[in-house]
């Protein structure tokens, strides 16, 4: 059955494909739950601390990170006891030294409140999604003055904290971890030792979202767009000596077929299925010029990351003290946030982490048979564990199209021919439960 023509193949499986179009009815209400007044209400009690700078109070109960940080922890301890207790609500905690952002040895705490999964052969596979609750103003070492970080980033840390409380109803095949972070603006610090610490304990971190400044739709100029946001993924990472791994993309012209772009080819593909007349748009970079974010950490350290942010920035309400410079009010402040617009990138973070974490796990070992001149492609691959998995799709796309264009379920098996050349096309396996639920597709490195 492996070598049979790809339209045989098909025609074996009629009757047992999967409805992959088919939205998941838990999704649609997780969509449906998000709140952008939960989201508001949030932003305003994180601005109501004054400052949120790493370096800022941590006695006082109205001021400072430390107000903050265990604000935060109420909020999804809350959550937990009203959604049956499914959350596991912690600090994450350690001293930062001196460092050219730091003066003074201080410690970094990151709020966190993992979701576990329920099915045995997917609880090991963990997402995380992430903002950071820390503040800024035009001084990065201002720990006094009022910093409000509305927009950056009390914007992405409602949106987690949003996703943690309405997805905690729900139950899921592998693991969610909701977190926000610490010291993102003294150097990714919080999210750096998280990822290290997962590195260390070898979790099977599956894929990666922060959502950093995705609170205005309204750029500089005041042009609105509501519609869209920016998801920026890294293409090959940056290594003094490329890896294998990497050394086959380069060959086999898989340069935008690194884990990154495939887990964000996913998220655009079920956040705009989910949310409808929305946009992802995919900004094939690690990040912005002269900025970074807590995805880079974890791309530092060989996991698929993302970043959400909004379409086009407004300078004057981020990084700046509130003031008023010829008529123009400067400061991050929650007056120029876009709640509506924060609930619909919330929409889609949650679509993908759902669909993500109800899926299989993306097929591993996946090779294309390069033996012989041909023009059809043979793929392989290993086969997956989970027990309610339906099979397996074939994908492929021009060599010059951005996302997929085709694709084929093949049933569950661990091999198939496809008529369509793999000189003039890019494929990817991916792996389909009964329910419709799709991994993020697995590129094929060649088979001699």
């Amino acid at each position: 059955m492996a070598h049979l023509p790809l339209v045989l193949l098909a025609a074996a499986t009629i009757g047992t494909t999967p409805d992959t179009a088919r939205h998941h009815p838990d999704i649609d209400k997780i969509v449906r739950e998000i709140s952008p007044q939960r989201i508001e209400a949030t932003v305003r009690k994180l601005v109501s601390f004054q400052t949120r700078h790493t370096m800022s109070a941590t006695e006082s109960d109205t001021v400072g990170i430390g107000a903050a940080r265990r604000w935060i922890k109420s909020e999804f301890e809350r959550c937990n006891a009203q959604n049956g207790g499914r959350l596991q609500v912690a600090f994450d905690s350690h001293v930062a030294p001196v460092s050219r952002r730091i003066s003074r040895p201080t410690e970094i705490v990151n709020v966190v409140a993992t979701l576990p999964g329920t099915q045995d052969a997917a609880k090991e596979r963990i997402y995380v999604v992430s903002g950071h609750y820390d503040s800024r103003n035009t001084d990065v070492m201002d720990a006094t003055g009022a910093a409000p970080g509305a927009n950056d980033d009390a914007s992405g840390t409602a949106a987690v904290m949003e996703m943690a409380c309405v997805m905690s109803k729900y139950q899921f095949d592998a693991t969610l971890v909701f977190m926000t972070v610490a010291a993102e603006e003294q150097g990714l610090l919080g999210a750096a030792h998280w990822a290290e610490q997962a590195r260390q304990k070898k979790l099977n971190i599956a894929g990666m979202f922060t959502n950093d400044i995705i609170g205005s739709s309204r750029d500089e100029h005041g042009k609105v767009d509501d519609k869209s946001v920016r998801l920026f993924a890294e293409g090959l990472p940056v290594e003094k000596e490329a890896s294998e791994a990497n050394r086959t993309l380069i060959q086999t012209g898989g340069e935008n077929d690194s884990i990154s772009r495939q887990l964000a080819r996913h998220v655009k593909e079920q956040g705009e299925r989910y949310v409808q007349d929305f946009k992802v748009n995919v900004i094939q970079r690690r990040d912005r010029y002269l900025r970074g974010g807590d995805h880079m950490p974890f791309l530092e350290r060989g996991y698929a990351a993302l970043r959400f942010t909004e379409p086009a920035e407004d300078f004057n309400h981020q990084h700046q003290n509130v003031r008023t410079e010829n008529g123009v009010v400067i400061g991050d402040m929650p007056e120029y946030n876009d709640y509506n617009y924060i609930a619909r990138v919330a929409r889609v973070n949650a679509a993908a982490l759902a669909t993500l974490a109800l899926a299989p796990a993306a097929p591993q070992q996946v090779q294309v048979r390069t033996a012989q001149l041909e023009n059809d492609t043979a793929l392989v691959w290993k086969a997956n564990g989970e027990p309610d998995l339906a099979g397996y799709r074939i994908v492929w796309r021009a060599t010059d199209a951005a996302t997929w264009q085709g694709s084929r379920f093949v049933g569950n098996v661990t091999e198939a021919r496809v008529p369509l050349s793999k000189d003039n096309y890019y494929f990817g396996v991916q792996a389909v439960d009964k329910d419709g639920n799709v991994s993020p597709a697995t590129y094929p490195v060649p088979l001699r």
